[in-house]
């Protein structure tokens, strides 16, 4: 080798260290797209992958295809999971651990504060387009609004619900419904597209808006259904009138075996008992037979109606070829509902068509807990029923297929999750602020190995519903009553309290809740009530 032959060859590895030379430079691994979808109010066995009857073929497909943990947990109300989600933080860290009123604490402040980043703020520090479409309700100060958050295009509900064909408020006592687009409120009129497809077609918009961009996208797909008001639309309702005329037990019942041979639930798990303000079946007449049957089909097809308008965001992300490269989340809320809205009196009332527009209903505690099948109790309550929530992800390529996983888990687990696709390390501060740091840790570890379970502790607190969960032990009690105590591994439907048998036990995870508690800010709720 002659002397300018050598040295060309030590100039162009030289080179290739500052410039890209075909064959020399690696190529950077693409960052993902992601698409995170909660749904509002929905149970754990409302879902075909996770025992229901409900026609959901959109999600059943991603469950197939993709991961499914079975002690994924939730915050247990609408608000509080949504800052828990956001922000990686439990809702209390966030500002938000009740509603969106100030109750006078920063624990309970009722909007995003200062000390919280949202998983969009951090993303489009990574090169991120971000959308939302869909129910906000973490903030009805500027400061926390989507647009100030993060998002590049947003199209939010702010509230906690609306019906699904207006802007018209539910409550007589003043509060009002507001929808914003990209920060600017807009109204919502009965010739409206049904919320669920208008909140479909402003995320599909929004796709093909930067389909030509190099830059990945985060969307975060928040839909208010099956929020109450229960309504529907006709087609969808026509589809399950007269199926639920068995009952809620013989729906239960049904449920809870498809949960056990899924392998969802274990069968050593015993299907808790009906609630206990829920009649039997048998002795309703006819026609209340009927009314009952009605709630339950337009609950049902509002779940339908969901899946559907899932489907179109797939289908958009697939037209555009973006679908090998891109990480799908789904999860809900809070349990099923146990809200009674007719006897609710600053609820408007409406008494017309039963799922249309001129009705305002709710499918009351004795589907929710068919909803929640095996467990027992609803939205708002620490017992499972409130906070275990079905949880499905979807990633060609990256996840096995038709996993299950027993690992558990907690909303907080998003943020991190997403940040170490994104390669994005979550800071200390974001401008002048100091973020508090994440609660939750990533479930990456699980899409390849998802039989390797981890230990992990998680905390409730709800207007004094609470909980701790370590390991298979959990501690729980509803406000002003005494602590209840289950092995979760022989009995996560909570049918055997074992609080008497093991005191110490008890001590010793109350003693984790109340340091946990002064950590995050909680108070007595019955002082700020």
């Amino acid at each position: 080798m002659n002397h300018n032959t050598s040295l060309w060859i030590r100039l162009t590895w030289a080179l290739a260290a500052i410039v890209p030379v075909p064959g020399l430079a690696q190529k950077q691994p693409e960052k993902p797209n992601m698409v995170l979808i909660l749904a509002d109010d929905m149970g754990f066995s409302d879902l075909g992958s996770f025992g229901s009857e409900i026609n959901t073929p959109n999600l059943d497909k991603l469950a197939q295809e993709g991961l499914r943990i079975t002690q994924f947990y939730n915050s247990g109300r609408c608000c509080p999971s949504r800052a828990a989600l956001l922000t990686g933080l439990y809702p209390h860290q966030a500002g938000v651990g009740d509603m969106v009123q100030d109750k006078g604490t920063p624990a309970y402040q009722g909007y995003l504060n200062k000390n919280s980043a949202t998983i969009a703020q951090l993303l489009k520090t990574a090169g991120y387009n971000t959308i939302v479409s869909g129910k906000w309700h973490v903030g009805l100060v500027p400061s926390a609004w989507a647009v100030n958050r993060g998002f590049d295009q947003s199209f939010t509900l702010q509230n906690n619900g609306s019906s699904y064909f207006n802007s018209e408020p539910l409550y007589n006592d003043g509060r009002t419904v507001t929808f914003q687009l990209n920060g600017r409120e807009i109204q919502r009129y009965d010739t409206s597209r049904y919320l669920t497809q208008a909140i479909t077609d402003f995320a599909v918009q929004s796709i093909d808006r930067v389909k030509d961009q190099r830059s990945p996208f985060f969307l975060y797909l928040a839909y208010n259904a099956p929020h109450w008001p229960i309504q529907a639309l006709p087609e969808d309702i026509a589809r399950y009138k007269g199926k639920y005329l068995q009952g809620w037990d013989a729906l239960r019942e049904a449920r809870y075996h498809k949960l056990v041979s899924l392998g969802i639930i274990q069968k050593e798990w015993k299907l808790s008992p009906r609630y206990e303000k829920a009649q039997e079946w048998n002795a309703l007449s006819a026609a209340e037979k009927d009314q009952w049957d009605t709630r339950m089909a337009i609950y049902a097809a509002m779940i339908d109606r969901m899946d559907q308008c899932i489907g179109q965001v797939l289908d958009k992300i697939k037209a555009i070829g973006r679908e090998r490269n891109t990480l799908v989340i789904f999860l809900s809320d809070n349990g099923g509902s146990g809200d009674t809205v007719r006897e609710w009196s600053y609820v408007t009332p409406k008494n017309g068509e039963p799922g249309s527009v001129h009705s305002i209903d709710s499918y009351d505690p004795p589907w929710g807990n068919a909803s929640n099948t095996p467990f027992k109790l609803f939205k708002k309550n620490t017992h499972e029923g409130g906070i275990a929530s079905p949880f499905i992800a979807w990633f060609p390529g990256k996840i096995k297929r038709n996993a299950l996983s027993t690992q558990v888990s907690h909303i907080t687990d998003i943020m991190p999750t997403l940040l170490e696709l994104a390669g994005v390390r979550y800071p200390e501060t974001l401008g002048k602020e100091k973020l508090t740091p994440l609660a939750g840790s990533s479930l990456t570890p699980l899409f390849q190995k998802p039989q390797a379970t981890q230990p992990k502790t998680i905390f409730w607190e709800h207007e004094g519903s609470r909980a701790v969960r370590k390991g298979d032990w959990k501690l729980v009690a509803e406000i002003n009553q005494p602590w209840e105590l289950y092995d979760l591994k022989t009995d996560r439907s909570e049918t055997n309290d074992l609080a008497s048998r093991y005191p110490q036990k008890v001590k010793e995870l109350e003693k984790e809740y109340l340091e946990w508690a002064g950590k995050v800010g909680i108070v007595d709720w019955n002082t700020i009530k």
